[in-house]
C-alpha cells in the first residue's frame, strides 16, 4: 500500500499537467485589438474613455459597479468621452462598450481610489 500512494499521486499530477496545456497553434485566438483606451487607470474624479478614429459611431458605453449596479450610460459618444466620479464610490467598475444592436463590442475594468 505504501508504495503504491506515490505511483497514484505521480499519475494524477501527470495527467493534470497534460490536461492544463495551452494550445499555441494556427487555432489559437489571437486577441483581438482595443477600440478605447481609458485613463487615468486608477481613476479619482474623471475617467477619460478615448476611441480609435470612428469607432464611438453608432456605440453605446455603460459603467456597471463591480456588484452590477448601473452606474453611467453614454450614447452620444465623440472620440475622447470623459466620466465624472463624483457619485461613485471607492472599487472595481466594468465598462461596456455596445453597437447599435446590442451586442457587447468590448469590455473592461478599471478602478476609483476616492
Amino acid at each position: 500500500m505504501k508504495r503504491i500512494l506515490p505511483i497514484l499521486t505521480i499519475i494524477l499530477l501527470a495527467g493534470t499537467q497534460s490536461n492544463a496545456q495551452v494550445s499555441r497553434g494556427p487555432l489559437a485566438e489571437q486577441p483581438a485589438s482595443k477600440i478605447v483606451k481609458l485613463y487615468p487607470n486608477p481613476a479619482k474624479s474623471y475617467i477619460t474613455f478615448d476611441f480609435d478614429k470612428d469607432q464611438q459611431k453608432g456605440r453605446t458605453i455603460t459603467i456597471y459597479s463591480f456588484l452590477g449596479k448601473k452606474m453611467h450610460e453614454a450614447q452620444a459618444l465623440t472620440e475622447k468621452t470623459t466620466v465624472t466620479l463624483n457619485d461613485y464610490n471607492r472599487g472595481m467598475y466594468i465598462y461596456h462598450l455596445t453597437d447599435a444592436a446590442g451586442k457587447i463590442v468590448e469590455s473592461g475594468k478599471f478602478q476609483v481610489t476616492q
